[in-house]
């Protein structure tokens, strides 16, 4: 029996706040109703998912392998009808998402050269929608940075690109011509990619110039960065010895796309020049 994605997408609310009653209200369904359709999917499924007893729900072991897929599986039925209603209403386009500091004019150049048919546009994502924006058909394909979540990607290492510290320009290690980890060892780090319980996520380039001038910390950032975003009131300082940064293309892997392939081919074959 085929999988009904109305289902899956009610059991995604009940599985993630383990309320029926609160998952209802999400959904905008009566609960007896939203009972009545999990018990219906758990019948299609052969399977329990949730353990119910006067403490609450919590998920069976075949409960978390659903919600394990069923993120993904929403994900890639959005970005289906989203690819479907693009081709029906507009012109061919192709949308290349891109993280800061990354420059896409020579991949773009060699695409619309052998595919001047095609609109493509360029996007920028965050660290903390990359592979969102991708799995879900916002764009087709993006340039990301790790940390990336593999899943339901195929990647694509490009290259990889030293880091340097951005400080505030009167900081007392700004005039440096390199520094070391062990230099920046009792320095205070911007946390964006793990904030803590109170810290308020940091999402772009532009609030970490903020927070970076405020004197709240420093942060490694690619040398690619450094080239793009000049400020009168930050520098950047060499660190040879901290990890390279790695520059990836990401698409959505059971996707099948010639426009996905011909713009990778581009990527490719200018990696070679």
């Amino acid at each position: 029996m085929d999988l009904d994605l109305r289902k899956v997408r009610y059991f995604v609310a009940v599985a993630e706040l383990l309320h029926f009653g609160r998952a209802a209200e999400r959904l905008h369904i009566a609960q007896p109703v939203l009972s009545r359709q999990i018990r219906s999917l758990e019948k299609d499924l052969d399977a329990d998912l949730f353990h119910r007893d006067s403490h609450g729900v919590t998920l069976t072991p075949a409960g978390r392998q659903l919600l394990d897929d069923a993120r993904n599986l929403l994900a890639a039925a959005h970005a289906t009808r989203r690819r479907v209603h693009r081709a029906a209403h507009g012109p061919h386009r192709l949308v290349v998402g891109f993280r800061a500091g990354i420059v896409l004019s020579q991949a773009l150049r060699s695409f619309c050269a052998v595919r001047p048919d095609i609109a493509v546009e360029a996007r920028r994502v965050e660290w903390d929608d990359q592979e969102d924006l991708v799995l879900d058909g916002t764009v087709d394909l993006a340039y990301v940075r790790p940390p990336v979540r593999e899943r339901g990607l195929e990647l694509l290492p490009l290259f990889t690109e030293n880091r340097v510290a951005m400080l505030p320009a009167d900081h007392r290690l700004a005039g440096k011509r390199e520094l070391l980890l062990a230099d920046l060892e009792s320095e205070p780090r911007l946390r964006y990619a793990d904030p803590g319980p109170d810290d308020v996520p940091i999402r772009t380039i532009e609030e970490k110039f903020e927070r970076v001038v405020a004197g709240q910390g420093i942060t490694l950032v690619p040398e690619s960065v450094a080239r793009l975003y000049s400020r009168p009131d930050i520098t950047y300082v060499p660190v040879p010895d901290a990890e390279p940064d790695q520059v990836l293309l990401a698409w959505e892997a059971n996707r099948r796309s010639p426009l996905v392939e011909a713009f990778v081919e581009a990527v490719v074959e200018g990696l070679k020049g």
